[in-house]
């Protein structure tokens, strides 16, 4: 079992070391976020299961803090809403549970995130196109294949994995220097 532990661990830096090279997109992230906020916008992101536990993850850092103690940021974490959630479900399907938060709450000087690891979520996709509509910046955070998501968004953020848990694992590792970088930016 120790080979297996190591091999799981070799890879998941690898894939994480490998990110790097998405440093370039990564940053135009950083600077609309930058931008938005100085506009007086906020962040709106979702996902499903563990991507909505990471879009939790991003928001709060932003409205309580990273390392710095500074004023609050608006970010909104769309599967943190569960009677919005549930009631889109039921009325609507859940295809739309995003796309209708992002409606009542999206203006143009937001950044909306979706993240997908396959980049086909129906849902997040919905939320993506709502936010286009409106004139937002949006970004995807995804894995390596090709996904429907692409050519919907600013900016694709795709992970060099096809393995979900190390796209997720390198999701987390660079929304975390989302939020530091922004954060330096915003309060030097």
């Amino acid at each position: 079992m120790k080979k297996e532990i190591e091999k799981e661990l070799t890879e998941s830096a690898r894939t994480i070391t490998v990110t790097k090279k998405l440093s370039g997109k990564i940053e135009v992230v950083i600077e609309a976020i930058y931008r938005s906020y100085l506009r007086g916008g906020k962040i709106i992101i979702f996902g499903n299961g563990g991507s909505a536990a990471d879009a939790q993850h991003f928001a709060a850092e932003f409205v309580v803090r990273f390392v710095k103690n500074r004023r609050a940021l608006p970010a909104l974490a769309l599967a943190a809403n569960s009677s919005s959630v549930t009631a889109a479900s039921n009325d609507f399907g859940f295809k739309y549970v995003f796309s209708k938060q992002v409606e009542a709450f999206a203006n143009k000087e937001d950044v909306v995130i979706g993240i997908s690891t396959s980049g086909n979520s129906a849902n997040v996709l919905e939320g993506l196109k709502v936010a286009e509509k409106k004139g937002c910046f949006t970004a995807a955070f995804t894995g390596q294949k090709p996904a429907k998501s692409d050519k919907l968004v600013s900016v694709a953020i795709k992970i060099p994995s096809r393995v979900t848990w190390h796209i997720q694992e390198a999701h987390a590792a660079v929304l975390h220097i989302i939020c530091k970088l922004a954060e330096e930016k915003l309060f030097p």
